[in-house]
C-alpha cells in the first residue's frame, strides 16, 4: 500500500506561477499510489490566483485521477462575493473502497495578534486487503504553537475514541439496515495520520505528537523514525529557491498507530519537484 501526501500550495509552485496541471504531472511522476493526501487545495478564491479567476480545484483533481474517489473537508468556507462559497482545506483521493467519512474541525483558541486560520482534519475509512485503516490528512497552523498543541491534543483525542470504541466492539446499531444513518461501519483503531504538522522534528509539538495518549493508548508513531531509526528527517520545505521559508527542514509527517510500525516499509522525500513550496512525502506499508 502506497500514499502520499503533499501540501501542493493550490498549485503555487516555488517559483511562484500558479499551475495546477504542473503539480498533477509531478504526482504521476511519482508513480501510483493508492490513496493521495493534499492540503491547501482550493475552490473559489479567486485572489489566489494569476489570473484572477476562480477554481474548483477538488473538481479538476478528481477529473485528474479517474478511478479515485475524492473527499474533501473545508477549513475556511466563506461567501465568495458572487452569490458562492470559496472553500480552501484537504483532499483525500482514494482508489481503494471508502467506507465512513468524517470532518473533524479542528480547535482554534484565539490568540491576541497571532494570525490563524480554521483547520481540519479529513478521516476516510479505506478497505485494505488487510483490513479496514483510518487514514486522516490533516493541516496544523502555522503562526501559533498554542493552536497547534491543541490540534495536536484533538487527534490524540480522535485516536483515543477510535480504540476505545474498537475494544468495545464498535458501536451498537439502531438499525442494521444498510441504508439507515444508524448502521453500523467500521471504524478500526489502526490508522496513521499525516500532514503539514507545522513543526519541527524535536520540537515540543513534535514530542507532543509521538507521547503516550493515555495510560491504556499509545501515541502515533513517526513513521520515518519506525523505519529509519535516528537518521535525521529528510528536508519538506526550503527547497528549490522558494520564497519560504528562509532555511530547509521537515515540517510534513506520516504518524502511525503503534500496531502498523511493523508494516512501515519505506517513507520517501521526492527533493525535486519544485511544483510547490513543500515536497511530497510518500509511505509504504506492508
Amino acid at each position: 500500500m502506497k500514499l502520499l501526501i503533499w501540501n501542493i500550495q493550490w498549485g503555487r509552485g516555488a517559483d511562484g506561477v500558479v499551475d495546477l496541471q504542473r503539480t498533477i504531472a509531478a504526482i504521476r511522476t511519482l508513480g501510483e499510489f493508492d490513496v493521495l493526501c493534499l492540503q491547501e487545495v482550493s475552490i473559489g478564491f479567486a485572489g489566489l490566483h494569476d489570473d484572477g479567476q476562480p477554481l474548483d480545484e477538488v473538481a479538476l483533481l478528481a477529473e485528474a485521477f479517474p478511478g479515485y474517489s475524492a473527499h474533501f473537508a473545508a477549513g475556511v468556507d466563506v461567501p465568495d462575493g458572487a452569490g458562492g462559497r470559496s472553500r480552501f482545506g484537504n483532499l483525500t483521493l482514494s482508489r481503494l473502497p471508502v467506507g465512513q467519512v468524517f470532518r473533524h474541525s479542528l480547535p482554534r483558541p484565539p490568540e491576541e495578534g497571532v494570525p490563524s486560520m480554521p483547520r481540519v482534519c479529513l478521516e476516510v475509512v479505506v478497505d485494505t486487503p488487510a483490513g479496514a485503516l483510518r487514514v486522516l490528512n490533516t493541516h496544523l497552523e502555522y503562526y501559533s504553537r498554542i493552536q497547534r498543541m491543541t490540534q495536536i491534543v484533538a487527534l490524540h483525542t480522535l485516536q483515543c475514541d477510535a480504540v476505545r470504541l474498537a475494544s468495545m466492539g464498535g458501536q451498537a446499531g439502531r438499525d442494521c439496515a444498510p441504508d439507515s444513518p444508524f448502521a453500523v461501519w467500521p471504524r478500526p483503531a489502526s490508522a496513521l495520520v499525516c500532514g503539514d504538522f507545522n513543526c519541527e522534528p524535536g520540537s515540543p509539538e513534535f514530542y507532543r505528537m509521538t507521547a503516550p495518549i493515555s495510560a491504556d493508548v499509545s501515541g502515533w508513531e513517526d513513521a520515518w523514525r519506525a523505519c529509519y531509526g535516528d537518521i535525521p528527517h529528510l528536508n519538506t520545505v526550503g527547497l528549490n529557491g522558494a520564497e519560504w521559508p528562509d532555511r530547509a527542514y521537515c515540517c510534513d509527517y506520516f504518524f502511525v498507530s503503534a500496531d502498523l510500525v511493523d508494516r512501515v516499509e519505506a517513507v520517501s522525500v521526492d527533493q525535486a519537484t519544485a511544483a510547490s513550496d513543500h515536497q511530497p512525502v510518500i509511505l509504504t506499508l506492508q
